[in-house]
């Protein structure tokens, strides 16, 4: 279950970060709406989150993911172009996040 709510704390907070472009501001309804809503959404679902799994870890992969995701809305909805340097950085974020799932101890209480 702490897992899920991880999950829908990554979520909520890709749909907020994505949303404060169109908030123009906060000029328009609707996206404002959704940065606000989303960003309660996450910060509770992260909270919950990290009453089981280690903060650290939690944290890291919350950012982690909610950082290619949200260049990857930029790159194909807004239409924001990536460049060399940021293509890797991009992918030593994905290198970190593989490398903790996958060999980090930093999971197990």
């Amino acid at each position: 279950m702490p897992y899920a709510y991880l999950m829908v704390a990554i979520f909520a907070e890709i749909l907020a970060t994505s949303s404060l472009k169109a908030a123009a501001g906060f000029t328009r309804l609707l996206p404002s709406i959704l940065v606000v809503g989303g960003y309660c959404i996450s910060f509770y679902s992260l909270s919950m989150a990290v009453r089981t799994i280690p903060l650290g870890y939690a944290y890291a992969l919350w950012c982690g993911i909610g950082i290619i995701c949200i260049v990857a809305v930029g790159y194909f909805y807004y239409r924001q172009p990536v460049d060399m340097a940021g293509a890797a950085g991009i992918g030593l974020i994905m290198a970190g996040v593989v490398v903790l799932n996958m060999f980090s101890k930093m999971a197990v209480r």
